[in-house]
């Protein structure tokens, strides 16, 4: 697992020791974290927070070059509204945790011309199916079920 997949891992892992679901995000500009973020629609109240939307918003305020030059990791298959974000801010890579427990819009990400890598990680596979089965009220509340 390469630093930056290691990074989204531990923001997931941190958004499940605060109570909420265990997705991690992090956004890589030239080789450097400039946004990272986990799940904390729980933590916040939040209807939007996940963990890419997290990771965008603690990045702050960005050109839009910025944007079109970085790397999104995240440790699941982005969910319609995060791959809309990814689409609005021209992101042209994602690398992807695992997409075993929920296909996201990877299809519709890929026919806008976004290059993706599905790395199939045990360890996110593991805590996704453990989180799910724990607690799958609030999982499909997440995922809007």
């Amino acid at each position: 697992m390469d630093e930056f997949m290691r990074a989204a891992v531990d923001e997931a892992q941190l958004g499940l020791k605060e109570g909420g679901i265990p997705i991690g995000s992090v956004l890589v500009h030239n080789g450097r974290i400039i946004g990272r973020g986990h799940n904390r629609r729980v933590q916040k109240g939040s209807a939007i927070l996940h963990g890419e939307m997290d990771a965008l918003e603690n990045a702050g305020r960005l050109p839009a070059s910025i944007y079109k030059q970085s790397v999104l990791y995240t440790t699941l298959s982005p969910c319609s509204m995060c791959s809309g974000a990814i689409l609005l801010y021209g992101i042209p890579r994602v690398i992807i945790g695992e997409n075993r427990t929920f296909m996201g819009e990877e299809e519709w990400l890929k026919s806008r011309g976004v290059q993706l890598e599905v790395l199939g990680d045990e360890l996110c596979i593991a805590m996704m199916r453990g989180f799910i089965a724990e607690k799958p009220e609030l999982w499909n509340e997440d995922i809007g079920v």
